[in-house]
C-alpha cells in the first residue's frame, strides 16, 4: 500500500501534463514562441501539481500515517520544496521569455504587461511567499528561527496556493467547463486543501471535545525535565500504539498560539496519560509550568514507531538522552516473550538518566535486558557510546548479539542515532528492520 501511494503521487505530476497535452497542448509547439509558453504552462502544471501534494503529505491524513509513515511523508514533503519552486520559477520564466518572443518585447519589458493581465499580481504574490517558505526551510537557515517562528512561516504555503488560484482560472483556464483538466484541478484542490481542514482543523476539535484533557499535574524528574500528567475522558478510544506521538495545545496566555509534537511516555489509561518534555527552547519550557487544570486540545495519534512495524521475532531498542520518551511506552505496549528483547540506555551524565528506573521495572517484569551507558562520546572506536565501552572493545553486535533476527528500534539526538544505525547497516542488517525517532524538526 505505501508503494501504491508513492507510485501515486508522482504519476499526479504526469497526469497534469498529460490533460494538457490531451486538451489542446500537444498542437501548440508549432513555433519558438508557442514552444517556449507551452513549456512554461507544463512547468507550472508540475510545479503547482507538486505544492499540492506537499499539502495533502502534510495534512496528517490517517491512511497515510498508516502506510507511509508521518516521518517519510514529512521527508518526502521536504524534498518536494525544492523542485516544486525551481519549476513555478521556471513557469515565470519561461512564460516572460514565450509571450516576449510573440509580442517583440524582451523577458523584462514583458513583465509589465503580464502584471496587467487579470490576476497576475496575485500569482507573483503566491510565487513570492512560496519562496520565502522555501528558504526559511534549509537546514542552514531552518536553524536560525526558532520552531514557533519557523512554523508560523511555513503555514504561508497554504496562502500561497490560495492567492495563485485566480490567476489559473483567469489566466489559465485550467478549470474551464468541459475538459477533463477541470474535474483533475477541482479533485486536486479538494483533496489538498479539504484534507488540512478535516484533519488539521475538524477532527483535532471533534477529538479534544471528546476527550476533555486537562493537566492533572507536572512533576520535575531531572534538572530542566518534566512529566505533564493529563486527564481525560475514554482516552484508550485514542487507539494510541506505544512510541506514538501526539500534537498538544495548552491553553495558557503564553502557549495557547503553538503546538508541541510530543510523544508519550506512559500509556493511557482510561482517564489518565502522560507525557515527558526537556526545556530545550522557549516553548518547551512555557509548557513545562502549565498550572493543573488547563485545558489541551490535541492531533494524534501519528507515527509508525510502534511494534505494528516489526518484522522479526525479537526486539532490540538503543535510546538516548530525551529518546528515552517514546522508548518507555514503546516497551510498555510491546509483546514478547521472556528473553527476546534487549534495551541499550544511553546517558551522556547522571543527570540524564530520565525514566531509566521505570523502564527497568517494566523490563523486569516482562524478561527483557537492559544495558546502560553513561559517559561522554568517545574519540577513538564507536563514537556513539563512552569511551571506557569503546576501548574495551564493545560494539552494537555484542549489546544485541542476535541483531539479525531483530527490529532495532532507535530513538535520540539525530547524531548520536545515525551513528547507532550506520553500524547496525554496517552489520548487514537490512533497513527495514530499523525504526528511527528523530527529535529534530
Amino acid at each position: 500500500m505505501a508503494d501504491f501511494l508513492v507510485t501515486l503521487m508522482w504519476s499526479s505530476g504526469a497526469a497534469a501534463v498529460a490533460l494538457f497535452l490531451a486538451n489542446g497542448g500537444a498542437g501548440q509547439f508549432t513555433n519558438f514562441a508557442q514552444t517556449i509558453t507551452s513549456l512554461g504552462i507544463i512547468s507550472g502544471l508540475i510545479g503547482t501539481d507538486f505544492v499540492l501534494v506537499m499539502i495533502v503529505l502534510a495534512a496528517r491524513i490517517p491512511l497515510i500515517d498508516r502506510t507511509v509513515g508521518h516521518d517519510r511523508a514529512v521527508a518526502t514533503h521536504r524534498q518536494l520544496g525544492k523542485p516544486a519552486l525551481y519549476l513555478l520559477l521556471g513557469h515565470a520564466a519561461l512564460l516572460l521569455i514565450g509571450y516576449g518572443a510573440a509580442s517583440g518585447l524582451n523577458p523584462i519589458a514583458e513583465i509589465w504587461p503580464m502584471l496587467t493581465l487579470p490576476d497576475m499580481l496575485l500569482a507573483f504574490a503566491g510565487l513570492g511567499l512560496l519562496i520565502l517558505v522555501v528558504v526559511t526551510s534549509l537546514v542552514a537557515v531552518r536553524r536560525a528561527f526558532s520552531y514557533e517562528a519557523w512554523h508560523l512561516i511555513h503555514l504561508l504555503s497554504y496562502a500561497a496556493v490560495l492567492v495563485a488560484v485566480p490567476h489559473q482560472l483567469s489566466v489559465g483556464a485550467l478549470l474551464a467547463n468541459g475538459t477533463w483538466q477541470r474535474g483533475y484541478w477541482i479533485a486536486l484542490y479538494v483533496l489538498a486543501l479539504g484534507s488540512i481542514g478535516i484533519y488539521r482543523v475538524i477532527a483535532p476539535v471533534v477529538s479534544s471535545l471528546r476527550h476533555r484533557i486537562t493537566v492533572a499535574g507536572v512533576t520535575e524528574i531531572s534538572p530542566g525535565v518534566t512529566s505533564i500528567h493529563l486527564r481525560g475522558q475514554n482516552l484508550r478510544a485514542l487507539g494510541t500504539a506505544g512510541g506514538q506521538f501526539i500534537i498538544w495545545r495548552f491553553w495558557t496566555g503564553k502557549t495557547w498560539w503553538h503546538s508541541h509534537p510530543i510523544s508519550l511516555s506512559a500509556m493511557p489509561t482510561d482517564t489518565t496519560v502522560r507525557i515527558t518534555v526537556r526545556d530545550l527552547g522557549a516553548g518547551s519550557s512555557r509548557i513545562s509550568s502549565v498550572p493543573v487544570g488547563t485545558r489541551v486540545s490535541m492531533q494524534g495519534p501519528y507515527g509508525l514507531f510502534t511494534d505494528v512495524a516489526r518484522t522479526a521475532p525479537r526486539l532490540a531498542i538503543a535510546a538516548a538522552g530525551i529518546g528515552v520518551t517514546p522508548i518507555r511506552a514503546l516497551l510498555e505496549h510491546s509483546k514478547f516473550a521472556p528473553g527476546e528483547a534487549t534495551i541499550l540506555l544511553r546517558a551522556s551524565t547522571d543527570d540524564e538518566t530520565y525514566l531509566w528506573d521505570e523502564i527497568a521495572e517494566i523490563a523486569e517484569a516482562k524478561g527483557a535486558t537492559v544495558y546502560t551507558m553513561v559517559g561522554r562520546r568517545s574519540p577513538v572506536g564507536p563514537a556513539w557510546m563512552p569511551e571506557r565501552d569503546a576501548r574495551r572493545g564493545v560494539t552494537i553486535s555484542s549489546v544485541f548479539p542476535q541483531l539479525a533476527d531483530s527490529d532495532l528500534y532507535l530513538c535520540g539526538p539525530t547524531a548520536w542515532l545515525d551513528q547507532v544505525e550506520a553500524d547496525a547497516k554496517g552489520t548487514g542488517m537490512p533497513a527495514h528492520q530499523i525504526h528511527s525517532e528523530r527529535f529534530d524538526w
